[in-house]
This record gives C-alpha cells, structure tokens and sequence, in this order.
C-alpha cells in the first residue's frame, strides 16, 4: 500500500518504471482524443468541478486511462470525497502512477499522470481516508470503465 511518503519519494526522486510506455505526436492525440479530453490529459487542464456522474458512480469495475487503455484504479478504492472529483485510495498497481511535484497557481501539490503515456490525470493529496491517508483527486475525463475487470 502506498503512503504519503512514498509519493513524495516519487515525486522527488524518481518513479518507477512503467510496463510499457505508450508514444503518440501531438497530431496523433488530437485525433484520438475529445477537445475537453485532450485539454486535460494532454495540456494538464482541469474540468469543472461536480461535472460528471463519475463522482456518484460506485460501480464494480476498473478505472483505465482515457489516453492509452492502461489500468489504473480498482473501484474498490473510489470513495465520496465531496470535492466534485473521482477520488481513489490507491492505484491499481504501485507504477501504474507517475508523480510530479506541481507548485503551479500558488500551491504545492502532487501531480499524478499516467505512468504509461504521461497522460495528466488530476492530483494526490494527504487528506484521504485510512488506512493509506491518499486521495487521488481524479479529471473523470481522463479515465474510462476498463472493458475487462482484470488487471493486465
């Protein structure tokens, strides 16, 4: 189970190596990808706040990134954070995640992206529930219900 302190190691240190490593041109994901999607997961933008049934959505399943099919949360660990945002635990698997340290509109925070195509995905935060403390703050338009529910 990760901690705070691991991504913060992460973040500063180095993460870990992904499985794969997806690679497109800007052409490319543009193609692939909605106007709103490609802004989140391409320019690291973030959607409005409370504008997706994503958030009230407690379906068994599997979380996989919008960019690349990559698996990333189990719908085991999303739980209501009232923020307006899928919030998670833990990801599916310790290198399924990237972290960047962001101190960008005056703050500092963690920011998580896909381990496998860089696809920006929203947050972390220390402030989630126990055992692990972490709230990964998700942009629902980053992530799709996997069509299987088994990890790769």
């Amino acid at each position: 189970m990760l901690k705070w302190n691991d991504v913060l190691r992460y973040a500063r240190e180095g993460n870990p190596a992904p499985d794969r490593k997806v690679t497109k041109t800007d052409a490319e994901w543009r193609a692939q990808l909605s106007p709103a999607e490609y802004q989140v997961t391409r320019q690291a933008a973030t959607e409005r706040a409370f504008s997706s049934a994503m958030c009230s959505a407690f379906e068994p399943g599997i979380y996989s990134c919008r960019c690349c099919d990559s698996l990333l949360f189990d719908s085991t660990e999303k739980f209501e954070s009232h923020t307006g945002w899928p919030s998670f635990t833990q990801p599916i698997a310790p290198n399924a995640i990237a972290y960047h340290a962001d101190d960008s509109y005056g703050m500092v925070r963690v920011e998580t992206v896909c381990n496998t195509c860089d696809a920006h995905l929203g947050h972390v935060f220390s402030d989630g529930p126990a055992p692990s403390g972490l709230r990964y703050c998700m942009n629902a338009v980053a992530l799709k219900k996997a069509a299987k529910a088994e990890p790769a």
